[in-house]
């Protein structure tokens, strides 16, 4: 059975493209069937970063309008034979995007055999946004360490516990804390939020901590994700987050302010 899992947060910008995308290559890098999927009909983003923007030719709409079947709208990631993408549409409204058609597309991948469908959803509670959380089995909320991001997430975690199938029957979904562009020097300024702070005010156990990094920037405009990048922390910290998510026990990494060595110091290393 394909484990559903919502990529949310109440702020845009915060990262949950990159995110959906890391993970979606993380589970794939791993072996699994993955499929992942852009709610944000009318603004969509997800096809660019993973490189395959010319290679959309249906979309979500498509399928959920029976205007194309499945297997039509799927691309077939260049990387990981394992890994799909299906678009959002650029030109339809959001309220093309029904539960019944997202019901209909979730069904027919877990028949085809995936093991995870990650969703990445729009940010704050329109109805993409709360379509994209409905049917999950997971949630990763991802939050930048500022106050305006975790009081906005604080409200989809409201959500996450009153408005999903889950909730409707008496279940719990977990949501995880996914912190980005986190920098442990603005920190001990004050400038930031720590982790400490963040995990008390919203009271999630965190998954994984990615550090303000300009790599994040150059892989999404070469359609890569950060994470196929090992040699970057911040595909560390991603790849790091997949293993968690997979039940591994992983040492947070990046949280601290790096100590020099004496001969840094002293050749300004």
């Amino acid at each position: 059975m394909a484990e559903i899992i919502v990529v949310t947060s109440g702020k845009g910008g915060v990262g949950k493209t990159t995110t959906s995308a890391s993970i979606a290559c993380g589970l794939a890098r791993r072996g699994k069937k993955v499929a992942v999927i852009d709610f944000d009909v009318g603004l969509r983003n997800l096809d660019l970063i993973m490189g395959c923007e010319r290679r959309v030719v249906y979309d979500f709409i498509n399928v959920t309008q029976g205007e194309a079947t499945l297997k039509q709208a799927l691309i077939k990631d260049k990387r990981f034979d394992t890994l799909f993408v299906l678009a959002a549409s650029q030109t339809r409204d959001k309220d093309a995007l029904t539960k019944e058609g997202v019901e209909k597309v979730l069904k027919d991948l877990d028949a085809d055999g995936f093991d995870f469908i990650v969703c990445d959803s729009p940010a704050g509670i329109e109805k993409g946004a709360f379509l994209a959380m409905y049917y999950a089995d997971k949630a990763i909320v991802v939050v930048n360490p500022e106050v305006s991001s975790v009081r906005d997430s604080d409200r989809i975690l409201g959500l996450l516990d009153s408005k999903t199938r889950r909730a409707e029957e008496g279940k719990t979904l977990v949501p995880n804390l996914l912190l980005t562009r986190y920098n442990p020097g603005r920190v001990e300024t004050g400038e930031m939020l720590s982790i400490k702070d963040v995990e008390e005010v919203l009271g999630l156990k965190t998954l994984g901590i990615i550090p303000e990094s300009g790599d994040v920037l150059n892989a999404s405009n070469k359609g890569e994700p950060v994470i196929l990048d090992l040699e970057s922390p911040a595909g560390q910290a991603y790849d790091d987050a997949v293993a968690r998510l997979l039940g591994e026990d992983r040492p947070m990494r990046f949280t601290s302010i790096e100590k020099k060595g004496f001969f840094s110091k002293l050749f300004g290393g």
